[in-house]
């Protein structure tokens, strides 16, 4: 099997439907186009490439949920999302995780060979870590020590009978990883290596700066579960500036959404750019990032929403503040 779209191609996908986070579509982007050479090079019968599964770092709201389903999206992949927290809260992670794989070949359309190929995105895996200053929680433990099997690649059977085998399914890990920066300051104030004056400072920079498996271990991750996730990249807090984006510049942006639902009822909305501004104000106070927008803007469309239907001359809708009623007109 091989993939029809470079690693460029795929980022430039991301960026119509992903506002920022350009380093982690950079990543994500070779590291799927990667797998898919790997799935190429094992059909092929030639060198064997191991699997690299991926960790995504950044603070809720920030887009590593999207991000991954919209690269399934693009890839025309299944693809399923599961809480790290959920699973540790459970007596049976067994049953969970299978339940999860059983997800992901509803998903296929019951196609294994297509759910053997698809992506599976695990949240809040920063969760798996005991409090400070307590040994690793038991549970967590036990989590990542269940997890590592199917990730590693693995043959799983469900409750109907059939296998699924997990080895071509690119698993990617997500948290906020709260203190991580800490140990990084830590881990880093004594150089990366001796440095020459022809020596690109910007590369020594990013490698000084790189996550490395004993800062996760630190953390609190296991050993073996932090190996397998060797490709670990970061997502950053979104600035104002990329909230106003999100509101209106992805196909899917949320302003676009109510633009066309008003349009099939021959209504135009209109939000003045000072609206975007604000709406983005409220969510960085809220500190939920980007998922706080939708809320926000659902909220003040309420009002606009429930009058056009009664009142068909109403054709254009202004709304030049957040703080003051929505402008109806004819």
């Amino acid at each position: 099997m091989s993939i029809a779209l470079k690693p460029s191609e795929i980022v430039a996908r991301l960026n119509e439907h992903v506002v920022g986070q350009d380093t982690a579509k950079k990543t994500l982007a070779v590291a799927i186009y990667g797998h898919f050479r790997r799935m190429a090079s094992r059909a092929a019968d030639s060198v064997e490439l191991t699997k690299s599964n991926i960790l995504l770092i950044g603070p809720t709201g920030t887009g590593k949920t999207l991000l991954c389903e919209t690269l399934a999206r693009i890839l025309e992949l299944p693809f399923v999302t599961a809480d790290a927290t959920s699973l540790a809260q459970t007596q049976f992670v067994g049953d969970e995780i299978e339940a999860i794989l059983h997800r992901l070949l509803d998903r296929a359309g019951g196609d294994i060979g297509k759910a053997q190929r698809g992506i599976v995105f695990i949240d809040e895996v920063d969760k798996l870590k005991a409090p400070d200053g307590q040994s690793r929680a038991t549970s967590g433990e036990s989590v990542q020590h269940a997890l590592l099997k199917i990730m590693e690649g693995a043959p799983v059977k469900l409750k109907d009978g059939r296998h699924i085998d997990t080895t071509h399914i690119l698993f990617i890990c997500g948290g906020a990883f709260v203190g991580l920066d800490h140990i990084l300051t830590q881990t880093h104030t004594f150089g990366f290596i001796a440095t020459q004056s022809n020596d690109d400072q910007k590369i020594l920079e990013r490698l000084n700066a790189r996550i490395k498996p004993t800062d996760l271990l630190e953390f609190g991750l296991i050993p073996e579960f932090a190996g397998r996730l060797p490709i670990v990249t970061r997502l950053h807090e979104l600035t104002q500036d990329m909230l106003v984006r999100i509101l209106t510049e992805p196909k899917n942006a949320i302003y676009r959404q109510f633009q066309a639902m008003l349009a099939a009822d021959g209504v135009t909305l209109d939000v003045a750019a000072p609206v975007f501004t604000q709406i983005a104000e409220l969510a960085i106070e809220y500190k939920a990032g980007a998922r706080s927008l939708r809320g926000i803007f659902e909220e003040m469309m309420v009002d606009v929403m429930y009058a056009v239907p009664d009142h068909p001359a109403i054709k254009r809708v202004t709304i030049n503040s957040l703080f003051e009623p929505p402008k109806l007109s004819g």
